[in-house]
């Protein structure tokens, strides 16, 4: 068998003698045949890849070390958005690798601005990279962004984005005509263009500055006119087209003056989203460019539908966060109330923007005998269905604290319920009771983080309180615990988003808070407690740039109480001689007090509030008054049923009590405990 490497014999796959010399070696992929001859015109051109093999977009733009030549074509940025790259980050890979290969070949136009894509690897490449860079925005300014810098200098020198004003969202039907406002605009450095732009008017020479959405340029589409037609098509059309001809002026504005070069250096491509068309992308090339081709077509087709779906999800995401993000809100305490002997202040934080919705809550609910229950919980997870849960287990808390149920019983009634929504409904819970008369506070704690309590001195303590198990667990017991609550303390409640991060363990920041706290009362000295408002400021400035992993909830009470001798206490029996006590008792408390001239109003209605006790009472009743801002007097008995309020006849001999105590008392309730209820009405001072 002949060798094929004799001499004067070609390669494999050669046909005859080399008369240059010695044959070359060729590579595994190439034969002799297939070198290009310096003399061809495509000898510096990338070869395409073989049917065989398909070109992956973005191949060559992900590789390591390929210089970025196009950041010198990066496009000005009229509307910048603050959550936009920095600069320098205007051209894509594909641009770079494209860019580099024609400057090394000494291809490129006079103003330095890349050649077209000439093959359809060059296409494919630019536009993988194209919607990669798209598809990285989250919301609408970083998509619109997104599209401008990853056309400009590659694809176009220039590209002005319409969209609806507004935008619909969803199904929804628009109403009213169809208006596309100017959202961005991109182009070539203005140094780069004050010769042969096109942006510039035919009456004055120099470049047209560059339009801006801040001039709130708008463009009405009247029906039926030549823009309709070209938008309703859909697809991308060169701007020398006749329809396209007659569309550019009622897009841009006949006040603008634009004068858009011939060649099929424009091209106007509608932005349509899943059932409607949203809007518009000029692109435009200068006319020292070679033009667009055909194939720049389907180029501009791929960037148009790639941006209107973005721009669709992004708008259906924004307004699935406004929606839930204010079903947070209204769920959570729009006030916080004005119980005697305690003030309060709170702190509601979401999380990052992307994760605005969580089911953190607290609240304040007012009860019998002037006390207050104090509420702070976490529902695990960061959606509608966590801030919805958030919502149910909140009113579930208020209905419980209504009952006047003990802390550990309000705990067992929510962990029934959270069972009831759903086996994975996990929530963490503390649930405190505070008492400004005994200055007692009674708590107890589903699996949440412990409340620090603030000395009127400036010390900070951790409260040992029983951790529990979650609330949704199931079939566990949770104690509670009553501690002092002395007046001029300050008592902080929050969730674990204060203490917690990717930073550092809850233990961590619960010391942090406690050494916070301490040093910021020792500002304002050993007698006097810093402002409460001031003080949750100075709580939230200890987060970090990584503490806001999760969303915050605070509630932070300042326990002034009510001094004993602003106190008055009795029992009286269930017997007709009671009414008349209660008003002895009653006159002499109020002289003690000095408010002689109350007298009268508050004999007539304890008087009324007492004969009403004894009718239906079988132990012995109280009677209390507590001096504050207000005079707060409270009858309590062991008959549940609550008094209502009507309107008696001329012909009854009853039934006057209530109407009396509507009528005189500056507010008045009833409230239903344990072991009974409790009837009170307030006096204002005079």
């Amino acid at each position: 068998m002949a060798s094929s490497s004799g001499t004067g014999t070609g390669t494999s796959g050669s046909t005859g003698p080399n008369p240059a010399g010695p044959p070359a070696t060729p590579g595994p992929e190439h034969s002799q045949s297939d070198q290009p001859s310096s003399t061809e015109p495509d000898a510096h051109r990338p070869r395409p890849a073989p049917d065989s093999i398909p070109v992956q977009p973005g191949a060559e733009t992900d590789r390591p070390g390929t210089e970025n030549h196009a950041t010198e074509h990066h496009a000005t940025d009229t509307h910048p958005s603050p959550n936009g790259p920095a600069e320098g980050d205007s051209a894509d890979p594909a641009a770079s690798d494209l860019a580099g290969r024609e400057r090394r070949s000494g291809q490129g136009s006079t103003t330095g601005a890349p050649l077209p894509m000439r093959r359809d690897g060059d296409r494919l490449r630019f536009v993988g990279a194209a919607t990669r860079r798209i598809a990285r925005g989250i919301d609408l300014d970083e998509i619109v962004m997104g599209l401008c810098r990853a056309t400009v200098p590659t694809f176009s020198d220039t590209i002005l984005v319409y969209l609806r004003d507004p935008l619909p969202v969803g199904d929804e039907r628009p109403t009213g005509p169809l208006v596309l406002r100017l959202r961005r605009t991109d182009r070539l450095p203005q140094e780069r263009d004050t010769e042969n732009s096109f942006l510039a008017t035919s009456a004055v020479p120099q470049p047209l500055p560059e339009l801006s959405p801040v001039s709130a340029e708008l463009c009405e589409v009247r029906p039926g006119g030549a823009l309709a037609e070209v938008l309703r098509g859909v697809r991308p059309v060169f701007a020398d087209a006749p329809a396209a001809r007659a569309a550019l002026p009622e897009l841009l504005g006949d006040s603008c003056d634009l004068d858009v070069p011939d060649g099929q250096r424009a091209i106007l491509a509608p932005l349509r989203g899943r059932r409607r068309v949203i809007g518009a992308a000029l692109f435009l090339r200068r006319p020292d460019r070679i033009p667009f081709e055909t194939d720049d077509l389907l180029v501009a087709a791929q960037l148009a539908t790639h941006s209107a779906l973005g721009i669709d999800k992004a708008v259906l995401y924004g307004r699935e966060a406004y929606i839930a993000d204010e079903l947070q809100r209204t769920m959570l305490p729009e006030t916080l109330p004005r119980p005697t002997g305690v003030r309060l202040a709170s702190r509601y934080l979401p999380a990052a923007e992307t994760a605005r919705v969580g089911g953190d809550w607290y609240d304040a609910i007012p009860l019998p005998g002037s006390r207050v229950a104090l509420v702070v919980g976490d529902v695990m997870g960061h959606s509608m269905t966590s801030a919805a849960i958030m919502g149910q287990l909140r009113t579930t808390a208020q209905t419980l604290a209504g009952l006047d149920l003990p802390p550990q019983e309000v705990l067992h009634h929510l962990d029934e319920q959270a069972q009831r929504l759903g086996t994975d409904r996990m929530a963490t819970c503390l649930y405190a009771v505070y008492d400004p008369v005994s200055h007692r506070i009674t708590i107890a704690n589903a699996g949440h983080p412990p409340p620090v309590l603030l000395h009127l001195g400036g010390r900070a303590e951790v409260l040992k309180v029983p951790s529990g198990a979650p609330i949704g667990v199931g079939g566990v017991d949770f104690e509670a615990v009553e501690l002092d609550a002395p007046a001029g303390a300050t008592l902080f409640l929050y969730t674990d988003g204060l203490v917690e991060s990717r930073l550092r363990d809850v233990w961590t920041g619960i010391e942090q808070l406690r050494e916070k706290l301490a040093a910021t009362a020792q500002l304002t000295g050993p007698d006097h407690p810093p402002p409460l408002e001031a003080l949750c400021d100075e709580v939230l400035d200890m987060l970090g740039p990584g503490d806001r992993d999760d969303d915050i909830a605070l509630l932070a009470a300042r326990f002034d109480g009510i001094a004993p001798s602003d106190v008055a206490y009795w029992y009286l029996d269930p017997e007709d001689a009671a009414p008349g006590r209660a008003r002895r008792l009653a006159r002499r408390a109020l002289s003690r007090w000095g408010l002689e001239e109350m007298t009268d109003s508050v004999e007539l209605l304890v008087s009324e509030v007492v004969t009403n006790a004894v009718r239906y009472a079988s132990r012995p009743i109280t009677l209390r008054l507590l001096r504050t801002d207000v005079l707060r007097c409270e009858v309590g008995d062991d008959v549940p049923q609550l008094p209502r309020l009507r309107q008696a006849r001329a012909t009854d001999e009853g039934g006057r009590g209530l109407y009396l105590v509507n009528r005189l008392a500056r507010r008045w309730g009833a409230t239903r405990l344990s072991t009974g209820k409790v009837v009170w009405f307030e006096l204002g001072r005079t």
